[in-house]
């Protein structure tokens, strides 16, 4: 089995990511494995490209002629790729050797359409001990009862996610609408609304395989208060945008939230009279924040999203 590796890129200023990203790709201990490099729009990033990566067999680059998002770009990598399966990692994110090997291996045991992965972080500036490993998912890694173990999931991160080729072109890949330069840049969930196409069609969701990690470098912007706030708020809005666009797709919010208040917040509170700290109520209140924002954010997509 042959795995594509898109990763994609608009800028110069992330292209050191970006190499650590592309590196990662490169380093797997699977075999059979392409990188397909897609640059977006910037004729300096695929010359780059073409400087360091156009000698190598396993590596395929695209370059688009106009600046399209992620979204569209993904699909540029996906057409062009070769492999069986096609799978898609951010430029801030690095995979562990055994990434590409884990997810082989649940595609050939599960019979599966499309599988992934755990996001870990990597803590460029430190863990903001503020955060609870609640709302990881801010940061753009696996947040606490994302899922019991192994098993099928509606989806999985976009920066650890992949699909048999077929099967992804068949459903027509991402929806360009979704975010970036040709719809609402502020709507998050692209790999949310595909993989509801994914479902609807085939019936399965996305296989998670928690063995199949891949890193996200959280910089020092992200751990910042206000811009975590304001990245709830607009999680928020998406959700609401989701449950117009893709009224199936939002079950699994609604999972959490039950799971939030029947689960995390007893058993933090219990932690806080058993083994007390500031750590720990600094984090049980930012709980009820950032879930009041979620909640703002949702609130306000009810006024855009009808």
């Amino acid at each position: 089995m042959r795995v594509s590796v898109v990763v994609c890129e608009h800028t110069l200023d992330r292209y050191d990511d970006l190499q650590d990203a592309a590196e990662s790709v490169l380093e797997q201990t699977y075999d059979d494995v392409e990188l397909v490099l897609v640059a977006d729009g910037n004729e300096a990033v695929c010359e780059r490209f073409h400087e360091e990566y156009g000698d190598r067999e396993e590596v395929l680059i695209h370059c688009n002629e106009d600046n399209v998002g992620l979204l569209e770009s993904r699909n540029n990598g996906a057409k062009a790729a070769t492999g069986d399966v096609v799978a898609f990692i951010d430029d801030d994110a690095v995979a562990d050797p055994e990434w590409v090997a884990t997810l082989v291996e649940t595609y050939e045991r599960e019979g599966a359409l499309a599988a992934g992965g755990k996001m870990v972080p990597e803590w460029v500036a430190g863990r903001p001990t503020f955060l609870p490993e609640e709302f990881y998912f801010l940061i753009g890694v696996t947040q606490r009862g994302f899922a019991d173990g192994r098993g099928e999931v509606r989806n999985t991160f976009g920066s650890n996610i992949s699909f048999r080729q077929d099967v992804f072109l068949e459903l027509d890949g991402f929806d360009t609408n979704i975010g970036g330069r040709q719809g609402d840049e502020n709507l998050q969930g692209g790999e949310t609304e595909l993989c509801a196409r994914l479902r609807s069609r085939y019936g399965q969701g996305v296989y998670y395989e928690p063995e199949a990690e891949v890193a996200h470098k959280v910089f020092d912007y992200r751990t910042e208060p206000l811009w975590l706030l304001d990245r709830a708020f607009w999680q928020g809005y998406s959700k609401r945008g989701m449950e117009v666009l893709v009224p199936e797709s939002t079950g699994e919010e609604y999972d959490f939230l039950g799971q939030l208040f029947r689960e995390f917040v007893p058993s933090r509170v219990k932690q806080l009279f058993t083994a007390p700290s500031l750590e720990k109520a600094v984090q049980f209140v930012m709980l009820f924040v950032f879930t009041t924002t979620v909640g703002f954010g949702y609130l306000y997509g009810m006024t855009k999203w009808r």
